[in-house]
């Protein structure tokens, strides 16, 4: 298959669904092969089971007949990390294939998932990005996450390893001692945060979350608003690749597009202002992900503005969706 082409050879690493389909982001590995035909090269996707010390087993799109046809694989040029399941990059068998792929010497494109707190403990020392950043601590233990509240009367709590806002509630202080839990879908009232703790306390401490301070979003329309920022490797730099701006709709606990939040085009809401903080964080944040973890050849970032003006930085993320968002986990074939 090498000897057809005389561009790149690209493996795309995904994974399996429990019942054994292949799942990824199928669009976008077909605008992918298209796009490396065009420059003589091409792409196939492939997964842990289809790896041997010789070869790969995987599937390439095949744009003329509109179908995906398996076969066998030298090692390719460059690999492009896009398994969909935190648990299944980190077990045993995809590890070693990471580690076969370094004594190979395979450049790998994007290392891993980000954790949310190891992410806010790399940029809180950043001479530029520490001034976006919500206050947030790691809950650890209950006398910590009571005096953040008390602090801050209103906050999140998110897990630190989750995407598309699952896992994410926002707690506040109601009267002198009522404490209210709300998520997506529910609404909870204690009457103290003793009684809080007791009923979350094992969820909050045998998973690991976070606590982030409220930021009182902007609005337009009467529904807050953050911007996804989407940015790529551009030689040594990172650049832009479009912004699109989420807003909540049916809740506003996350502006996410899963929960109920609608894209709008970045245009309608475009600022200087805007344009400047976008294009000032981006090649930071490129830069000191890749110091870190490894080469990350793409990124999004969940920011947002308060309605005082000052700009935040919320999440940033590895293997970022596309604007429609389309699930990461649809099956492929």
């Amino acid at each position: 298959m090498k000897s057809m082409h005389t561009g790149p050879l690209i493996g795309i690493m995904t994974a399996k669904n429990a019942n054994g389909t292949i799942a990824g982001n199928g669009p976008l590995f077909i605008e992918l092969q298209k796009g490396l035909i065009s420059l003589g090269g091409i792409s196939f996707v492939f997964t842990a089971e289809g790896v041997t010390a010789d070869f790969i087993d995987g599937y390439t799109y095949l744009p003329d007949e509109n179908i995906w046809k398996k076969n066998r694989f030298p090692y390719p040029d460059l690999v492009y990390n896009r398994i969909p399941f935190q648990k299944l990059e980190e077990n045993g068998q995809c590890q070693k294939i990471f580690a076969l792929l370094k004594e190979k010497d395979i450049p790998f494109f994007n290392p891993c998932f980000i954790d949310k707190y190891i992410l806010y403990d790399l940029l809180k020392n950043h001479t530029i990005l520490q001034k976006f950043l919500p206050q947030t601590i790691l809950i650890k233990q209950k006398r910590d996450l009571f005096s953040f509240l008390k602090k801050h009367n209103s906050i999140y709590v998110k897990l630190t390893q989750s995407s598309k806002g699952k896992g994410i509630y926002r707690i506040w202080q109601s009267g002198t001692l009522q404490i209210q839990l709300e998520g997506i879908n529910r609404l909870e009232t204690y009457p103290s945060f003793h009684h809080f703790w007791v009923h979350w306390h094992k969820e909050l401490l045998q998973k690991s979350y976070l606590a982030q301070e409220e930021i009182k979003a902007a609005e337009y329309k009467g529904n807050r608003f953050d911007f996804r920022i989407l940015a790529h490797a551009n030689d040594d730099d990172y650049v832009l690749t479009g912004v699109g701006i989420r807003q909540s709709q049916v809740q506003e606990i996350t502006t996410h597009i899963h929960s109920g939040g609608r894209l709008l085009p970045y245009e309608l809401l475009q600022t200087n202002e805007h344009d400047h903080f976008i294009q000032t964080v981006v090649p930071h944040i490129g830069k000191a992900l890749s110091e870190q973890f490894g080469f990350f050849g793409e990124f999004s970032i969940d920011a947002g503005i308060s309605k005082s003006g000052h700009y935040y930085l919320y999440e940033v993320n590895s293997k970022p969706m596309s604007f429609n968002e389309t699930e990461i986990e649809e099956t492929l074939l």
